[in-house]
């Protein structure tokens, strides 16, 4: 079975930091490119972040310079590092695989930016 769980959400002052990681079981991580996807309150899908089995890093013009995305294939673990964060970037937030489609999704975890 498939699994992906988030954790490492929660409340943060904007400017603050976060690090959500994604555990991942039931298939074979490192032969997948993984995403982070968000969904603020209220709105679509927004694809935030990429990384390809190589390690290529893609990202979304809002959180360019800002985040981080980065892998531990040996943990099956996805991880996504949130620095200088705004209230825009309140959503809860998504990992999915990325082979050639969003086929699986873990159940999100909520990020909050707020004073």
């Amino acid at each position: 079975e498939v699994q992906l769980v988030e954790s490492g959400g929660g409340l943060v002052q904007p400017g603050g930091s976060l690090r959500l990681s994604c555990a991942a079981s039931g298939f074979t991580f490192s032969s997948y490119a993984m995403s982070w996807v968000r969904q603020a309150p209220g709105k679509g899908l927004e694809w935030v972040s990429a990384i390809n089995g190589g390690g290529s890093t893609y990202y979304a013009d809002s959180v360019k310079g800002r985040f981080t995305i980065s892998r531990d294939n040996a943990k099956n673990t996805l991880y996504l590092q949130m620095n200088s964060l705004k209230t825009e970037d309140t959503a809860v937030y998504y990992c999915a695989t990325d082979r050639d489609q969003f086929e699986y999704w873990g159940q999100g975890i909520l990020v909050t930016v707020s004073s």
